[in-house]
């Protein structure tokens, strides 16, 4: 079927400005004037008249946890809890509603001690004073460090880590290898949460998504996902290398390609935390740490090694740096396998603190940086803390990144904040932080510049370029229709722009009540 939209701001990112636009069989087809395009309309043709909404391309997710959405379906969140007793209080509760029996897992989600009254961690004596009698695992908002219980601690032979024995808690390499051994919900509770995780990457006009590191558990759910065509959205996956023969037999299909909808991207490693959980790898050291650097995951050898497979397997590389040490380590390793490496791509993932002085060598080497633009808002005031205000100003160096022609992205990293990448557009745009304070005011860019990071720029970083992204003749008609044109409105009103219609070749997937 035709589809012809029409009498509508376009934001196309080609530099044209078309009256019209007509898809065809889920491509554009046609972009111009309402005279030229309306010469290709038949008596089968839909015609929708946008009555000056705006139409523009769907957004693409550069980096986020799928499954991690989906599984957060069937938790509870301590983000909102002040303190550990309401912590207790809000356990004890999703206990007893929903009718919990001993010794099954409690997965939680979300708490952040940079928000609580104590400021640290809970400890395992938290839960075991609640729930004595379950498993628990408590995972921090960043996703790289958590808490278990003593029952926790125990059903996973956890007996050689003495910080864990003492009190539960757990970072970076230690915490998410035993999280993979927690046991997953029943397929089919999983399956449907599926389904809905895709409906909320629709309701914010995502219609590429990714997981940013799929684990080997993840395959019989994937398989019935694409078995049953029950994935909507284009999704991404990348792997640790060390699973790369199990995946690619078992999607013998989709290997850098689409299999109804799903394809496996490449590699993904870890070389460092958070920052505001003090697990980023730094060169300096953070504020009245006593020389606290943080620290690296990986050795220069393990990195050159996975470099070597991404470029012999001709795969991608997704590389976790938050700390300038960690993105010196993963370019220093670059240059050390620098033939062709530009080939795949290379994507540094966060890039939080990359320093002003690494973007000559970003740009050489063709590393694509992913900013988590939104740690601005989300963490700017813990960052100053942190960094203090000089250093906390330059995260995300965005402006920096475009005065140097460096192609960037932004994401989200969902499930650690909500995919919603109108908020993301605006944090780049004014660079607030939960308080008010303007941080790196000179890293500000404008609008159009942002929409690029999660449109257009997002689909070359996954070599969809010439598929997605834009408006253009040839293209996936990948489309949202919103009720206010971020280009012409106060910058402070982006993030509350709403997305109307969600369109992914040409059918539309999501449309608001």
């Amino acid at each position: 079927m035709k589809t012809i939209y029409y009498n509508g701001n376009f934001i196309t990112l080609e530099n044209t400005n078309p009256e019209a636009i007509l898809i065809d069989n889920g491509i554009i087809k046609k972009v111009g004037t309402k005279e030229d395009v309306f010469t290709y309309k038949d008596n089968k043709t839909q015609l929708i008249n946008l009555e000056g909404k705006t139409i523009m391309p769907s957004f693409i997710d550069a980096h986020s946890h799928f499954s991690g959405v989906a599984n957060n379906l069937s938790k509870i969140s301590l983000e909102d809890c002040n303190n550990f007793k309401e912590m207790q209080e809000k356990l004890i509760d999703y206990k007893s509603t929903n009718n919990i029996s001993d010794n099954k897992w409690i997965v939680i989600s979300s708490y952040d001690h940079n928000n609580l009254v104590e400021k640290r961690h809970p400890t395992k004596k938290v839960l075991d004073e609640i729930l004595p009698n379950n498993p628990v695992v408590l995972q921090h908002k960043s996703g790289h460090m958590g808490v278990f219980n003593s029952k926790a601690l125990d059903l996973l032979n956890i007996h050689d880590n003495k910080q864990a024995i003492e009190t539960g808690y757990m970072e970076e390499n230690d915490f998410l290898y035993y999280l993979k051994k927690v046991p997953m919900p029943n397929i089919n509770e999983l399956l449907e949460n599926y389904k809905k995780a895709q409906d909320k990457y629709l309701h914010y006009g995502i219609t590429t998504i990714q997981d940013g590191m799929s684990y080997t558990s993840m395959i019989p759910i994937y398989k019935e996902l694409i078995n049953k065509n029950d994935l909507k959205l284009d999704l991404v996956c990348y792997i640790e290398t060390s699973n790369k023969d199990i995946f690619f037999n078992s999607f013998k299909n989709s290997i850098k390609k689409y299999d109804n909808n799903f394809k496996i991207g490449g590699y993904k490693i870890f070389l460092d935390g958070s920052p505001q959980g003090k697990t980023a790898w730094m060169r300096t050291p953070y504020f009245n740490s006593n020389n606290y650097f943080g620290y690296g995951t990986m050795s220069d050898e393990q990195v050159i090694n996975t470099i070597q497979i991404s470029k012999n397997t001709n795969m991608q590389l997704l590389a976790h740096c938050n700390g300038d040490k960690a993105s010196e380590q993963f370019i220093h390793c670059i240059k050390k396998c620098k033939d062709e490496i530009e080939k795949i791509r290379p994507v540094m993932i966060h890039a939080q603190l990359l320093g002003l002085d690494q973007i000559d060598d970003v740009k050489k080497y063709n590393i694509i940086p992913s900013f988590f633009i939104s740690h601005v808002f989300y963490w700017g005031d813990i960052h100053i803390e942190n960094f203090g205000y000089e250093r906390a100003s330059a995260i995300s160096p965005a402006n920096s990144a475009l005065k140097h022609n460096v192609l960037f992205t932004f994401h989200q990293d969902s499930p650690v904040i909500e995919p919603n990448m109108f908020e993301t557009i605006w944090c780049a745009v004014t660079r607030k932080t939960r308080s008010g304070v303007i941080l790196g005011n000179t890293e500000r860019i404008n609008v159009i510049d942002a929409i690029k990071a999660v449109t257009i720029n997002s689909a070359y970083q996954y070599f969809e370029e010439n598929e997605k992204g834009s408006i253009k003749e040839g293209k996936f008609a990948n489309l949202i229709i919103i009720d206010k044109n971020p280009l012409k409105i106060n910058v402070d009103e982006i993030k509350n722009i709403k997305i109307l219609e969600t369109i992914k070749n040409g059918i539309t997937l999501y449309k608001a009540t």
